[in-house]
């Protein structure tokens, strides 16, 4: 019956079964029936007869088993279906796997599979109890419960290096911020911003336990430490050999279907408390004071939610919770901008000038297209070019440059935010996780050759270097090919536009509902928004399918730990998500209407469609729409992803509980009906935010809003996240992480990159630059240096030398001029349609502006980073302090063991040891 062998001592299950197996399958106890593992891991593990019945009470396998009968009514009767213990009411449940009782050609396969993994993590001390698929909601389902006990825990806390408490802290706290009274109602309560005391720690050593404070071994290791540890012994387990190699980990046998899930448990519904008094009930305190959006305007409970999630979510709130702190300020000084723009839209010459039918009416401006566009006025843009001062002002200047500043100071803070939660989480000394670290187990598994480790001087497997070269050039050569298809895309998008805008022209002059609102939707409007949302249609269509691609080619490549997985990955989704997302953004700022020729010589693409030009008031109000739909719409979609389709998942999958009353709806049941938050959970909620911070940080000067729509969205988002991870998703495995990785290289990237864009749109898309040009040297009238301008910007094109088929089709007034965007000379000057000394002047401008700006943006943010420092002063003195208390600590214990293996004879502790361990002391004291 024990697949591990016959032993002295059998389960309680299997003695109970051997003894009397008709009343072993009775309604009350662990029903067996229709079961496919009647084993040991049906039940209770080898280890626990000792544990719960005294050896002298099993006189006969009979009295054992109406025993055990009695015991399991009693358990039946009074445990809660929502209890996170065993039956027993005493071990907690750490960690659940599931599994489906589906008899196909793999079952028998499976079987084996499941049969040798149980026993193998019994042999690593590990404790199971099943609940068969009768116990279940559904009735198909078996639930393996988990329990990790002392024992292990501190075994393999030795080999996490997990680090526990030795002394409570001592250090007087920080002293209190002067405007904590007006902050006060942002706070949350004291019990749930620091749950526990906090305490000096160590990493845990089984030879010194009496050195911790181990008041109850069953609440030393917190759950999320206790999970982290059956989760690296469920990774790691091994299961059998298949066509010849070595098989293990519980990834493995969820790919392939052995399992169905494997997850550690809430500690209760997040509406309510636990019924145990034994519950700390955390879940329902992180919904109620946390997760809800009515708590928008509270502190996030950091330390809660590292205690309950782990170090590497933690840290994924706390910087976001930052972020959106510091986009206050960004929010603040853009609205102002905004303001200033909305303020002076009156005073703005260039839109009288182009408003006044005297002048705009009187200019007739040359076709946008060839053959089927018309001549048209210059004051039917009235609208937009009122609307483009809006954002294109001299506000605009300074936000740009402020923005190059303020993404320094969130940098260089956040460090010294990130590096304080370094010293209160105990990550001081932590380089990277064991866990990621250490190979992973895929790379083992699909690595069949070996070498040393010139370092552990171990054998360990390998991925040959010619093996290598092939992977990375197909992952190379299937990045490259689908970033050539956003370029593709992105093309096809611009021929769209080009294509279009006839028709539009056509439609609005020829439809008489279009023409109350033909002011405000000018055929360039109408194109450059259709073309927006259909480049956002595009975008997420590309990132639908790249993202399986991206995942894919990573795994081919068999990296070697966690971290060069997920660094690898981060990589290919950014790479593809930057030109993805900012291309079109890109080609408006910098390409649209830059290249288009003049009147008669006009370039093409392909040779067929004709370059799109810029509005007379510039392409900056089209760059802002095009960074807020792509922006707006991006936000839209992803809380609608995040929130909406969990909830409906979930909802869908519980339709039939909901109605159950719980003590037919078990913990483990409801958790398994939720939705599960991957590895890569995080992966796309940094990616979200990044790609976001992407946009108020290389666009903004064309959109001074930018940082209140990322405020709002962010405020939203802290909310939705947590709604999310505590209501709708299933509890994830703890992992330890001290910082936010390779983000914040790209982050450091993007802010420099930013300031080069904002400079180039500064100085190429917006018109501040031939505005100042023409105010200090070009200027007509000295009252009024800015009148005259738009006169001035505007070439004059002699109809007469439109080449033979480009002209329009008509001209029912008889005009002999247009004019064109452009500083050229008119058609009777000796150098005519050649650029005048004015564009010299204005591109001489534009270049040394991009240099000034650029030099004195970085100068300031340099100087910045290199005043702030990375390691607050009173950190670094609590860090060293720390160090000093807990080596005393250690040698203190080390010279009171040895005194006392001294004073009881023994003769390995000689005299010199004790001379040596004192000096050493004294050492650690002096330093």
């Amino acid at each position: 019956m024990n697949r591990l062998g016959k032993k002295a001592s059998e389960t309680l299950i299997e003695m109970a079964l051997s003894a009397d197996g008709e009343e072993c399958n009775g309604p009350e106890t662990i029903s067996t029936a229709g079961s496919e593992i009647p084993s040991s891991s049906e039940g209770l593990s080898s280890t626990e007869t000792t544990l719960l019945i005294p050896e002298h009470q099993v006189q006969s396998g009979r009295k054992y088993n109406l025993f055990l009968k009695r015991r399991l009514r009693i358990d039946k009767r009074h445990q809660s279906k929502d209890s996170i213990f065993f039956r027993d009411g005493v071990r907690r449940i750490d960690f659940v796997l599931s599994y489906v009782d589906d008899l196909n050609k793999e079952w028998e396969k499976k079987l084996e599979r499941r049969k040798e993994f149980e026993s193998n993590l019994q042999k690593a001390g590990l404790e199971l109890e099943t609940e068969d698929k009768k116990e279940s909601e559904d009735g198909k389902i078996f639930f393996v419960k988990i329990h990790a006990p002392w024992e292990v825990l501190i075994t393999y806390a030795e080999v996490l290096n997990i680090k526990v408490p030795i002394r409570e802290n001592d250090i007087p706290p920080m002293v209190e911020n002067p405007l904590d009274c007006v902050l006060f109602p942002l706070r949350l309560p004291e019990k749930v911003m620091h749950p526990e005391p906090d305490y000096f720690t160590a990493p845990f050593s089984k030879d010194k336990q009496e050195l911790y404070l181990i008041n109850d071994e069953s609440t030393f290791f917190s759950p999320s430490m206790r999970n982290r540890i059956v989760n690296y012994i469920l990774t790691r387990c091994p299961y059998g050999t298949e066509e010849g190699k070595k098989k293990f980990g519980i990834k493995r046998l969820l790919n392939n279907g052995t399992y169905t899930a494997a997850y550690p448990l809430h500690d209760c519904q997040y509406w309510k408390k636990a019924s145990d008094p034994n519950c700390d009930s955390e879940r329902y305190t992180l919904y109620m004071e946390w997760a809800r959006f009515l708590r928008f305007y509270k502190e996030q409970p950091l330390v809660l939610i590292r205690k309950y999630y782990g170090e590497k979510i933690g840290i994924y709130f706390a910087w976001l919770g930052f972020y959106t702190e510091m986009l206050f300020l960004a929010a603040v000084v853009g609205l102002i901008c905004f303001l200033y723009g909305l303020f002076t839209m009156d005073e703005n010459m260039s839109s009288k000038e182009i408003c006044d039918p005297a002048i705009g009416g009187e200019i007739i401006m040359c076709p946008l297209c060839d053959r089927d566009c018309e001549y048209w006025r210059l004051n039917t843009t009235c609208e937009s070019s009122q609307y483009s001062h809006l954002f294109d002002n001299v506000a605009t200047l300074f936000f740009a440059i402020f923005m190059g500043i303020w993404v320094t100071l969130f940098l260089e803070f956040w460090k010294r935010r990130q590096a304080r939660l370094k010293y209160e989480w105990d990550l001081v000394d932590f380089e990277e996780e064991q866990q990621q670290l250490q190979l992973r187990p895929e790379y083992e598994a699909k690595c069949t050759q070996k070498k040393k480790n010139p370092v552990t001087q171990e054998m360990e497997p390998y991925l040959p270097l010619t093996s290598q070269a092939v992977r990375f050039c197909i992952s190379g050569a299937t990045v490259l090919f689908w970033v050539s298809l956003i370029i593709a895309s992105m093309i096809a998008v611009i021929v769209y536009r080009l294509a279009v805008y006839a028709a539009f022209a056509s439609l609005m002059e020829n439809t008489q509902t279009l023409q109350p609102i033909s002011g405000v939707l000018t055929p360039q409007l109408a194109t450059s928004v259709t073309a927006s949302c259909l480049n956002f249609v595009i975008i997420m269509i590309l990132n639908f399918f790249y993202e399986r691609i991206a995942i894919w080619i990573t795994d081919m490549e068999i990296p070697r730990t966690h971290m060069e997985y997920e660094n690898r990955l981060t990589m290919k989704m950014f790479l593809f998500q930057f030109v993805n997302y900012y291309s079109s953004c890109f080609y408006v700022a910098f390409f649209k209407g830059k290249f288009v020729g003049y009147p008669g010589a006009y370039t093409y693409m392909f040779n067929r469609w004709r370059n799109e030009e810029c509005d007379p008031a510039g392409c900056l109000i089209e760059l802002t729409t095009q960074l807020t739909i792509v922006m707006a719409g991006k936000q839209i979609w992803g809380n609608i992803q995040e929130a909406i389709v969990p909830w409906i998942c979930n909802w869908w999958g519980r339709r039939k509980a909901r109605n159950n009353p719980e003590n037919l709806y078990s913990r483990w049941e409801q958790d398994h009906d939720l939705q599960t938050f991957g590895a890569l959970g995080l992966f796309y909620e940094y990616l979200e935010m990044v790609i976001q911070f992407g946009f108020i940080t290389l666009f903004v000067a064309s959109f001074p809003l930018a940082p209140l729509l990322a405020l709002m969205n962010n405020i939203l988002e802290i909310r939705v996240d947590s709604w999310k991870l505590t209501t709708q998703y299933r509890r994830p495995v703890a992992a330890k992480a001290h910082s936010i990785g390779v983000w914040q290289e790209i982050l450091n990237g993007m802010a420099i990159l930013s300031v080069v864009t904002n400079a180039f749109i500064v100085a190429f898309t917006s018109d501040m630059i031939p505005r100042l040009v023409y105010y200090y040297a070009y200027f007509e009238n000295e009252h009024s240096p800015m009148s005259g301008y738009i006169n001035n910007s505007l070439s004059v094109f002699l109809i007469s030398d439109f080449p033979k088929g480009n002209e329009p089709k008509e001209n029912p007034e008889d005009f002999v001029i247009c004019r064109y965007r452009d500083y050229r000379y008119p058609p009777d000057h000796e150098k005519k349609y050649m650029h005048t000394m004015q564009f010299w002047h204005i591109l001489a401008a534009k270049l040394a502006f991009i240099i000034i700006m650029e030099h004195v943006v970085f100068i300031v943010k340099f100087f910045v980073a290199w005043m702030i420092p990375d390691v607050p002063a009173d950190v670094k003195a609590k860090i060293k302090r720390e160090k000093y208390l807990t080596q005393k600590i250690l040698h203190e214990y080390e010279l009171e063991k040895l005194k006392e293996r001294l004073c009881q004879g023994d003769t390995r502790a000689t005299e010199k040891e004790f001379i040596a361990t004192e000096g050493r002391m004294e050492l650690s004291r002096a330093m």
